[in-house]
């Protein structure tokens, strides 16, 4: 049901950031600092700015924390999450926990998680979130190897850590059993709330975050304190939050999403965030907007699709009025979905792009600037991207090749762990950081994605990138999803295979089959028609819901498929 909300135009003064030119080309991070309550040369700790320093300025009565569980709703302001989180870190502090060790955080998406996450951080430890659906093997390798002393879980999760096959593990702390020897309630209960911050560098280390797993293995991503600026500004920019917003972010705590802009943005922003522990219901999604009165909501290409999917009666009885920026990351977002929409709240998505190993948004469409459907957007003042050849020669507008950053942005990554060889390898033409990104830049900015370096598909001496491919696919009517990839061809080098997913009520035949070659066709160029289609029932993403193009290929060449314990 389309909301009957009136859009505010960059003239109303309504946005954050409201002159994105003047502020490219002026803005430098260091005058974010104050804004967080930093000191020039100060030491500082990510969480006081999250929450003490909102305290200090006498906002600790204000709403910080909606958890909605099937029983209701609980309620954290800002001062209670002061109580808890200190009282947790002086848990930790008997426990032996000091700075630099690593706490590993087995958990769904709960009130332990974030009081843990805030308490394991605000005393200089590592926090290592793991994601709820890994299995035994996949738990024991990250744990492995970022070798935590502490792990804290439920009991069910606990069943899938084995302690006697991690020697660092020295306690393991139940959430949801108080006769356990280690419950979490108990540590709270016998612990005192008194301040517990342990002051940083701005350069030292408060997350240990594994990789999607999307590119090869997961790659265990060093992140720091001073990444603060970043997430506080770009909160403000890109998620345009104000103090008085209601924000959701669906990515599970288990991916950086879910940390970068699912806690650290908001709390910096001193907005509430709501949080929902449940399977996907589409009625029930939109019942969570509608009954928390979601000002802001930061979610998926996948969770969208699932949405349209669900069709338009989901949307019946339900009311948006409150909602007013809809945001998307983890995959190139299709204007089909930007188009839908708009039908149902009257507001379109603003896609974003990031990847664990910068830390926070880099590139991304903002309320003051038109959106191009289909379009990652332009870079966030303070960062500086360029698409370069293979010897780093930056290219000129429309001219197809690899995303890069330059180095020196305040949330980038600070190594690798236990792999300083694979860090170097992101910066091995300096200046740059090389995304592995296949994408181009348009006259006017706008950067374009069109896959990953490797899936670039080579017919005769053109390179072209399957996501343009992909994203019109998913525009036929019959077809709910693509995926692409470049087969093997002893005349072209490569031709163009798709693997479909239909919508349900639509049956393949060789009439569909003719159809969307047409559709292509003319809809795109007759050389981008998929030479062959195949119809899978599902296609293989990661958890965060990034297409896997080389699990693709692995199907298609009879390859045996590794590395994929993140893949749904």
């Amino acid at each position: 049901m389309k909301t009957d909300q009136t859009k505010d135009s960059p003239s109303d003064g309504m946005f954050n950031l409201t002159d994105y030119d003047k502020e490219y080309a002026t803005f430098q991070w260091r005058q974010a600092e104050n804004k967080i309550g930093w000191k020039d040369g100060g030491k500082v700790n990510i969480v006081h700015s999250c929450i003490d320093h909102h305290i200090e300025e006498g906002h600790g009565e204000r709403l910080a924390l909606i958890y909605n569980n099937p029983s209701g709703k609980i309620l954290y302001t800002y001062a209670e999450l002061a109580d808890l989180t200190n009282k947790f870190a002086n848990a930790l502090k008997k426990l032996g926990v000091k700075k630099g060790d690593r706490v590993a955080l087995f958990l769904p998406a709960s009130p332990e998680f974030y009081i843990s996450l805030l308490g394991v951080v605000r005393i200089g430890a590592i926090a290592v979130p793991l994601h709820c659906k890994y299995m035994s093997d996949a738990v024991t390798g990250f744990l492995l190897d970022s070798e935590p002393s502490l792990v804290i879980t439920t009991s069910l999760l606990r069943d899938r850590i084995s302690q006697s096959a991690v020697p660092s593990i020295e306690k393991i702390i139940i959430t949801d059993n108080i006769s356990s020897e280690h419950s979490w309630q108990l540590l709270m209960d016998a612990s005192e709330n008194h301040p517990a911050t342990v002051w940083m560098e701005r350069c030292e280390p408060m997350l240990l975050q594994y990789t999607s797993g999307s590119t090869g293995s997961p790659k265990g991503v060093i992140l720091v304190h001073e990444g603060a600026l970043q997430y506080y500004q770009t909160g403000r920019w890109v998620l345009d939050l104000k103090k008085d917003d209601v924000y959701w972010c669906t990515a599970d705590p288990g991916w950086v999403t879910g940390i970068s802009y699912g806690v650290w943005a908001p709390l910096l922003n001193g907005t509430t965030l709501m949080v929902y522990n449940g399977p996907f219901d589409a009625i029930r999604w939109y019942g969570l907007l509608e009954e928390n009165r979601v000002t802001v909501w930061y979610t998926t290409p996948t969770y969208l699709r699932m949405l349209i999917s669900a069709g338009l009666y989901a949307t019946r009885k339900h009311h948006f009025k409150n909602l007013r920026k809809i945001l998307s990351v983890g995959e190139p977002l299709n204007p089909m979905v930007s188009r839908w929409s708009m039908n149902t709240f009257n507001l379109p998505v603003y896609d974003s792009w990031w990847m664990t190993e910068t830390g926070g948004l880099m590139i991304a469409n903002f309320s003051c600037l038109p959106v191009k459907p289909g379009s990652m957007g332009k870079p966030i003042p303070g960062i500086q991207a360029a698409i370069i050849n293979e010897n780093g020669r930056e290219l000129p507008p429309l001219e197809m090749g690899q995303l890069a950053i330059r180095a020196g942005w305040p949330a980038m990554m600070r190594g690798i762990w236990k792999d300083q060889e694979k860090y170097n390898e992101y910066f091995r033409i300096p200046p740059w950081y090389l995304t592995g990104d296949l994408a181009y830049k348009d006259l006017e900015g706008y950067y374009w994605f069109q896959g990953r370096i490797d899936d670039v598909i080579k017919l005769d001496s053109e390179r072209v990138g399957p996501f343009e491919i992909e994203s019109k696919l998913a525009e036929h009517p019959a077809v709910l999803e693509a995926g692409i990839i470049g087969k093997p061809d002893p005349l072209r080098g490569e031709i163009i295979k798709a693997f479909i997913v239909l919508k349900e009520g639509f049956t393949w035949s060789e009439q569909l089959n003719q159809d969307i070659r047409y559709f292509i066709k003319t809809k795109l160029a007759p050389n981008l028609v998929p030479q062959e289609i195949e119809v899978c029932a599902s296609l293989p993403r990661t958890r965060s819901g990034k297409l896997m193009r080389r699990a693709l290929k692995s199907w298609e060449f009879g390859l045996p498929i590794n590395d994929m314990t993140n893949t749904e």
